[in-house]
């Protein structure tokens, strides 16, 4: 195999975590993190979030956690997923640096691969993360497997603040 992913011409390690940082260097304080997904409420909880970090002086460190289809292993699908997944993560890249350096909050960006209830509990717990912030579920599933929210509540960590 040529590295390749999926026939894409990227190399195989795009699926390897990132982490970019933007707006001022960050100094001593708390740090309060944010999942995204691109959805909705997700962007409402980002919004939350770095309103929270503006005017509480915290550093925020806002998470993509990208997760990958099971029906969507190899082939063509593999392939549609990740230039889908890609472009998200851009967007969602450019929307935090615009917000980061307008607002003058330092965060850092991070995107990972998983589930996202373990990312974002590995990733608060690595942060020594003061606050979780999450977007409310929308999805008729997590009647069943719990929401990302009540998942990571149950934790018991750090406080986890659910924006509708």
């Amino acid at each position: 195999m040529d590295g390749n992913v999926a026939g894409l011409g990227e190399p195989s390690r795009a699926y390897e975590p990132t982490v970019e940082r933007f707006g001022p260097q960050p100094g001593p304080g708390r740090t309060m993190l944010v999942g995204v997904d691109g959805s909705d409420t997700a962007m409402r909880a980002a919004a939350y979030a770095i309103g929270l970090a503006r005017r509480q002086g915290y550093r925020l460190l806002v998470a993509f956690v990208v997760t990958r289809s099971g029906l969507a292993l190899t082939g063509p699908a593999a392939a549609f997923e990740l230039r889908t997944q890609q472009q998200l993560h851009e967007e969602l890249r450019e929307q935090v640096r615009s917000a980061a350096e307008e607002f003058g909050v330092p965060v850092t960006y991070l995107r990972v691969y998983g589930d996202p209830v373990t990312a974002l509990r590995e990733a608060a717990d690595c942060s020594h993360a003061d606050t979780v912030v999450v977007g409310a579920s929308t999805s008729a599933g997590h009647r069943f497997a719990g929401s990302v929210a009540t998942r990571l509540i149950k934790t018991g960590h750090w406080p986890v603040v659910v924006v509708p």
